[in-house]
């Protein structure tokens, strides 16, 4: 158990993380107005919670260690899947991001004649190639592939979390040992590779897209979000390596703590990040009459304008602007959750699915050429 003082500090940020963080989903579930955007919203949200309380508990009690380090990495891989699907939700849904993909892509391989009109351009390249240099121009397989990016990083996660549970009960995970004959290396690995091709994804897709998604300036919202998932991960494999090169102490439960500790700290920032980024008040107020009858709010602007007469002559004009917003009435919360959950999970387990074929589908199709190969050798072993 972390030492009394250090446990109280690390309380205290929690506390505050807890309850920003639960005081803006609050908000989205008394605003629930948009749910395609706000269920995917409230899920991102809700990984500071997660984190904070599972550092928490971790550093109460170093036994608890592995169980929350397990859960914690369950629910990043989620909130990563979250964060993507909230993007294509903020595009008008999976078949506007791809009519807007399949739009870029034709701006990408057209280039302009001198009358104006464009011809294809000639040089042939591959769908990797172009995801990897020019991501507008791969088109409607850049949701294919994003979707699969992160996906597969889900499923990895959850795999690699259940693996590490099974090798620390046979006592052989070691935990931040770099050792061949544990399997901590070897699931870094994994990781660091399936993590690393997702947020590449992650990437592509927001550099194809963000010209049409600044109404709800994404790159604050990508920065927040990537610091926390990115950050916390390589911070923990950097503490790791420094214990044991021996620039920090080799003592697990130190190790253990001083991850569990910063974390408190970055959760409390996060929070109070969260305000501001993932803010509900968009949903909350909406042009008149988007939404229900509610409190209405009228802003009367008046600008001076000089304009020019029939003699040339300029005279001072006043333009008046008014503007009127709603605003919703509280949503049910009971309601909203339940369309969290449901909503939700069904779209999960869909895209799941839907990736597992992705990736099976090749394999069948190696192991139906393998076959054919065999069965062309044998008949032709048997003739002679």
């Amino acid at each position: 158990m972390a030492s009394i003082s250090l446990l109280i500090a690390a309380a205290s940020f929690v506390f505050v993380a807890l309850l920003l963080s639960m005081f803006l989903i609050f908000q989205h579930l008394r605003s629930y107005t948009n749910p395609a955007e706000q269920k995917w919203i409230v899920a991102v949200i809700f990984m500071v919670p997660v984190y904070a309380t599972d550092s928490i508990l971790s550093l109460w009690n170093s036994k608890l260690s592995l169980a929350c380090d397990i859960l914690r990495n369950l629910y990043e891989a989620f909130a990563l899947y979250s964060f993507g699907t909230y993007l294509v939700a903020c595009l008008g849904g999976e078949r506007k991001a791809v009519e807007l993909l399949e739009e870029e892509s034709r701006k990408q391989t057209r280039q302009p004649l001198l009358g104006g009109e464009g011809k294809p351009k000639t040089k042939q390249t591959t769908t990797f190639y172009n995801f990897m240099f020019h991501p507008c121009a791969v088109g409607e397989r850049m949701l294919t592939i994003q979707k699969f990016g992160l996906v597969q990083y889900m499923i990895l996660k959850t795999l690699c979390a259940l693996l590490a549970l099974v090798l620390e009960l046979l006592g052989v995970y070691g935990d931040g040992e770099f050792k061949w004959y544990y399997g901590y290396p070897y699931i870094a690995a994994v990781l660091f590779f399936s993590q690393m091709w997702a947020l590449y994804c992650l990437v592509q897709f927001y550099n194809a897209t963000h010209q049409r998604l600044r109404a709800i300036k994404p790159l604050a919202k990508f920065i927040s979000f990537k610091a926390i998932v990115f950050a916390t991960w390589w911070q923990g494999v950097g503490i790791a390596l420094a214990c044991y090169c021996g620039v920090l102490s080799r003592e697990e439960k130190f190790r253990g703590g001083l991850q569990d500790f910063l974390i408190c700290i970055e959760m409390a920032i996060a929070a109070i990040a969260h305000l501001f980024v993932f803010s509900a008040k968009p949903y909350r107020l909406l042009p008149l009459p988007a939404y229900g009858i509610g409190k209405i709010t009228t802003q009367k602007t008046k600008t001076l304008v000089d304009v020019e007469d029939v003699e040339d002559k300029k005279k001072a004009a006043v333009i008046e602007k008014t503007e009127t917003e709603v605003e919703v009435p509280g949503t049910s919360v009971k309601k909203s959750v339940q369309d969290i959950l449901v909503g939700g999970g069904q779209q999960v387990v869909e895209d799941v699915v839907l990736t597992i074929n992705q990736a099976i589908g090749p394999v069948e199709k190696g192991m139906t050429k393998i076959q054919e190969k065999i069965h062309q050798i044998s008949e032709s072993s048997n003739e002679k």
